[in-house]
């Protein structure tokens, strides 16, 4: 399963769910709000990657009634989850169905914030550095990036307390198994598909390398190659690859 159907499957108990498996839900989102600094009448520009249902969005544009919002999901049911949660309000929101690896593609300007909540913590580090990287060249100057999220105990003692703490209180706020069990079923089709890519990648450079070995006219054979290979994947796979990023 792709991670946009794994996060569509969940798109009409998403906001529920997630109030169950945030201890505190409430103070996390308002302490990570707290932490921008513009002045609450800027008319700033934020793009929200992973937005999911807008939650994160939610709470900046009520300090930030005046500020413009993309949210940027690769889920198209989650985001029409968070079209009808701003209908009052769709002036101030523009929204992008695509998986945000590709953000360097998309040339949507500058902002002035950043912002995502739980999830950059489904890509492998080297996907993480690379949005790290196209995030910081779509901030203004003076731009903020500010991520929410999980993250994984450097020891198994910690992640395992990390765990066990967390499924306590998920069960104690009323998450049920059937949806425990989703949650760690999206995280895992996330890791299935992150691996898929890692081993395609490695496979294709072996190709590209011995097309290119092969003299001049081989390496030109080889660039049509990107192309079918880039059409071949978005077909099994889904978005996230595109021609350029076999030049990379």
């Amino acid at each position: 399963m792709t991670i946009d159907k794994a996060f569509n499957k969940s798109a009409y108990y998403y906001d529920d769910w997630v109030k169950k498996a945030i201890p505190c839900f409430n103070e996390v989102f308002s302490i990570a709000t707290e932490v921008i600094s513009f002045p609450k009448e800027s008319k700033i520009r934020v793009l929200d990657l992973g937005a999911g249902t807008g939650l994160f969005s939610k709470f900046v544009f009520e300090k930030y009634p005046n500020a413009k919002f993309v949210l940027y999901d690769v889920a198209d049911k989650i985001l029409k989850v968070a079209k009808e949660r701003f209908k009052n309000d769709l002036s101030h929101f523009d929204f992008i169905v695509d998986d945000y690896k590709n953000l360097k593609a998309k040339n949507i300007g500058k902002f002035d914030i950043v912002i995502s909540s739980l999830s950059i913590h489904h890509l492998e580090n080297f996907e993480k550095k690379k949005l790290f990287k196209d995030s910081f060249d779509v901030l203004s100057e003076r731009g903020l990036f500010l991520n929410l999220d999980q993250i994984k105990g450097k020891t198994d003692f910690l992640q395992k307390l990390y765990w066990d703490k967390w499924l306590e209180k998920t069960r104690k706020n009323g998450g049920t198994e059937e949806q425990i069990r989703a949650s760690i079923q999206r995280r895992e089709a996330y890791a299935k598909l992150s691996n898929i890519i890692i081993k395609t990648y490695w496979e294709i450079g072996k190709k590209i390398v011995e097309f290119e070995q092969g003299g001049k006219m081989r390496a030109e054979y080889g660039k049509k190659l990107l192309a079918d290979l880039s059409k071949d994947l978005k077909r099994s796979h889904g978005k996230g690859f595109p021609e350029a990023i076999f030049n990379t």
